[in-house]
């Protein structure tokens, strides 16, 4: 599993004083408060910053980072990660995962027949849909439903299914 979790992204500057509007890719925009620091991933290397200042703006959070009090400091980490630890992670209730733990997990059906990995994790208005390709490459997409997702295994990395009729047509 992943040590960290990707909570938002830098879409861009906000003014001149060093602020950055961030996208969300967290459930809850307003987390941004709680958190006192996130990890900057550059691509090259992981940087720690302090939280100075949250603000919101439509659905985005607007963040100060202390030490970067102007654009041309905080203008070249434009499209960058923002990570929290696991430890700084929301605490999740029953039958809730993180995304980046789902990622790659094999799936089985009912019976135990496996049939293939679990790649993507849809974001819709009503509930999440899994899309697992297949050993054949195809891919299903199935809902994140109680009455189709069956159990996940977070310890076997195993997610049992129920294919619900019509799924596979």
């Amino acid at each position: 599993m992943e040590d960290l979790l990707q909570v938002g992204a830098i879409t861009q500057p906000h003014g001149v004083h060093g602020e950055v509007k961030v996208f969300p890719t967290t459930n809850d925009v307003r987390r941004f408060k709680k958190l006192k620091k996130v990890i900057l991933d550059t691509g090259k290397e992981k940087i720690t910053l302090e939280i100075e200042g949250v603000k919101f703006f439509k659905q985005y959070a607007i963040l100060k980072f202390k030490g970067f009090d102007n654009i041309d400091d905080i203008q070249k980490y434009k499209g960058k990660p923002l990570l929290v630890t696991r430890e700084n992670a929301v605490k999740l209730g029953r039958d809730e995962y993180f995304i980046a733990d789902l990622i790659d997990m094999a799936v089985y059906d009912e019976t135990d027949q496996y049939l293939g990995v679990l790649t993507n994790v849809i974001k819709t208005g009503a509930n999440d849909v899994y899309a697992v390709t297949f050993e054949d490459g195809r891919e299903v997409l199935f809902p994140a439903i109680k009455q189709c997702i069956l159990d996940v295994d977070m310890e076997s990395r195993k997610m049992k299914v129920h294919i619900m009729d019509g799924l596979l047509d």
